[in-house]
Formats: structure tokens, sequence, C-alpha cells
């Protein structure tokens, strides 16, 4: 694959930059938040400590519900035009959590905002589609995951800037003047993938179908649960990260420091995974993945239990490097496996698959991060349970006949 622009379309360079930066909204807006959970839990009286940690589940449930909507949109109307509605709404919602004088406020404002990002999200993964398939839209989705892993090392440190500098409710206006330099972008630059001959149009009959025809899919739903759990093992770890680095291991300031460091290990993951996945093909690189992750993940849990869930902040970062690198091979080959047989429905495919994960993993991620009492002990006991169940389910789909 080259890197010219075939048929009137973006580089690649351009495009792998346009849809990681489109895509990186739901990264911004969670990771830039994380340092200003203390001074927002006071300003909005929050009392229970864990409470704040709704506000990043909330957008989550914004995503997974704005997931659904958004696919069909898109194979309905074309892919800009849903994108185009996505911003606006996430525009909508930073305001109204920017002015927000108290926590449910705050909450309205960030579930919109997840409706709104939906849109970007979902819409690029079909447009990505659109343009490529197998282990050629594997390896895009890593260049674009290598992009993308730039938010989470830098926006926490973004975030720490402006809130030194002025206040949390600055942050939101970060996000809309981000999100109206993305509109532009992508009006001026992106050209529509679907053309009006393979729109389906927006019946609740034909997009039912589709519906069906994706969730009848065993090879789609099997790796969507395990990019649920992958997904849902993960978020816990974002959950409880400003707890962990700020409270428990009294890190302060630092705490965007250490957060970075562990996503630059899923960023080099995701880079390396572009080279690999062409050699190996997504399949073997996904089940040796999890193995290795289930294998660190019982390592975690021992080394949290013999330290009485107070292991060394050095010993707790170097765990976290060699999972977190996991991840970032499973990520981008997980979503393409799941979205392989179904190119023909790629928005609809993108919804039920990227709304299904989503959800799933807020639920555990939600229960994971209630549980947080102060040691690693419920972080672990996460990783363990689900990275477990994730190497099942592969095995499990391998030993019954699906491709891999």
């Amino acid at each position: 694959m080259d890197e010219s622009a075939p048929g009137g379309q973006t580089s690649l360079r351009e495009f792998v930059a346009l849809m990681a930066f489109a895509m990186s909204l739901v990264a911004l807006s969670i990771d830039a938040m994380l340092p200003a959970f203390p001074e927002m839990a006071r300003d909005l009286q929050v009392t229970a400590a864990n409470d704040i940690q709704l506000v990043v589940s909330t957008l989550f449930i914004g995503l997974a519900i704005g997931q659904l909507f958004y696919g069909p949109l898109s194979d309905s109307i074309g892919r800009k035009p849903a994108i185009y509605i996505g911003f606006a709404l996430f525009i909508l919602g930073s305001l109204l959590s920017m002015t927000a004088s108290d926590f449910s406020t705050m909450l309205a404002g960030r579930l919109l905002q997840g409706i709104g990002t939906a849109g970007p999200r979902t819409v690029a993964v079909a447009l990505i589609r659109d343009r490529f398939h197998g282990s050629e839209m594997a390896r895009v989705m890593s260049f674009i995951m290598t992009v993308f892993i730039l938010v989470p090392i830098f926006a926490p440190a973004l975030g720490q800037a402006i809130l030194l500098l002025a206040g949390w409710r600055a942050i939101f206006g970060t996000f809309i003047v981000l999100a109206l330099a993305l509109l532009v972008w992508l009006s001026l630059r992106q050209p529509e993938t679907l053309t009006k001959d393979q729109r389906r149009p927006f019946t609740l009959k034909k997009i039912a179908a589709a519906f069906h025809e994706v969730l009848k899919s065993r090879l789609a739903m099997v790796y969507t649960l395990v990019a649920g759990c992958v997904s849902g093992a993960f978020l816990s770890y974002l959950n409880s990260s400003q707890q962990i680095f700020q409270v428990q291991y009294d890190q302060g300031k630092l705490f965007p420091l250490y957060f970075g460091i562990l996503a630059v290990s899923v960023g080099f993951a995701a880079l390396l995974n572009s080279a690999l996945v062409m050699r190996f093909g997504m399949h073997v690189l996904v089940h040796r993945a999890l193995l290795l992750m289930m294998a660190l993940s019982w390592l975690f849990l021992t080394i949290v239990w013999a330290y009485a869930g107070h292991p060394p902040l050095w010993l707790f970062m170097a765990i976290c490097l060699a999972l977190f690198f996991c991840i970032g091979i499973l990520f981008g080959n997980l979503n393409s496996i799941a979205m392989e047989p179904l190119g023909h429905v790629a928005g609809t495919a993108a919804s039920v698959i990227g709304s299904a994960t989503t959800l799933l993993a807020v639920v555990l991620s939600y229960l994971v991060g209630q549980a947080y009492d102060g040691t690693l002990f419920p972080l672990a006991l996460a990783f363990v349970s689900l990275i477990t169940a994730s190497a099942l389910l592969t095995k499990i789909a391998k030993t019954s006949g699906l491709p891999g």
C-alpha cells in the first residue's frame, strides 16, 4: 500500500491524521479532564470519592447510545453529513458541561458529549472500511492508533496546564475550539466515500435487517465480546487512574507524567502492529497477545497480593507497561476481525460492534471503579477475570471452526 491518493482521495498520511484526530475526541474528552477531578468534585459538591468517576462513565454511555444511531445514518445520508451532526452535538455538550453549576448538569453535558463524539468515532471506522479491508485495514488502523495514542500521552498534561492557568471550565472551551477546527478540516479535505448508489434508505425495516445481519455473524459477535472485555479492563484502569496516582501513590501534579508513560506503551505496540500484522495476520497476533496478557494479569494479581494491595510504584508501572503493550496490539486487530465479514453494511456493523463493546466495557469498568478501596486489588482482579475470559472466548471460537 503506497501513500498516494487514489481516485481523488486524500493521501494516506493526511487520511490517517484526520481519522486519528477525529476519533481522538473520545480520548481527549476523557484524559484531559482527569487532573481536574479533585477541583471539579469540590466545585460541584460531589461527596462520594468514587462518584467523580461518573464523569468518565457517563461519556461512554453516551458514546454507546450514539454509535447505534450514526452507523445506519451514515449508510443512508453519507459519511460526512453524519460526522457533521456528531460534531454539532459534541459542541453543545461541551457548552453545557462548561457552564454546569451542579453535578447532574455536568453529567447531562457529558452524556451529550458522548452521543456527539460517537459520530466521528463510529463513522470514521466505516469510512476506513470503505477504503481498506482485511490486513490492509488492520495496518491502517494501527497507523491511526499510533497517532491517536498521542492524545492520551499529552492530554492529561494539557488538562493540567489549562487547569492551572484558567480552571477546569476552560478545558471544555478547548474541546469546542478543537472540534470546530476538525470540522473545517474534514469539510475541506476529505471526499465522501459512500456514493449515492451505495446508500441504504433510512427505514426501520431496513435498519433492523442490517442489524440482524451483523448479529448473526458469529465471528463478529465473538470478537465484539472479546473487545468489550479487553476494553473493560483498560477502562477500569482509566476510571481509577487519578485516584491511584494522585491519592494512593501521592504523586500530585506528576500524574500526567505517569499516565503519559503508560500511554506510550500502547502507542509503540500499535506502531509495531502495523508491520507485524502484514507478516503474521490478525488472528495469530490476537491469540498470542491474549495469552501473554493473561499470564501478565495473573502475575499482576500475585504481585498485588504479595504487597497487600500496595506494590511499589515502579513495580506497578512495570507490569502496566507490559499489559498496555498487549492492549496496543489487540485494539486495532480485534475491531478489524469483527468488521471483516461485514463490509457491505460497514456503517451498521461499526455501530453494533462499537456500541456493544462500549456498553460492556462501561458496565464492567463501573463495577470495578466503584469497588476501588485504596488498593490495587479491584484492578488486578478485573484484569485477571476479563482477560482470561477473552482468551477462552477466542479459543472456543477457534475450536468451533471460526476463522483464526
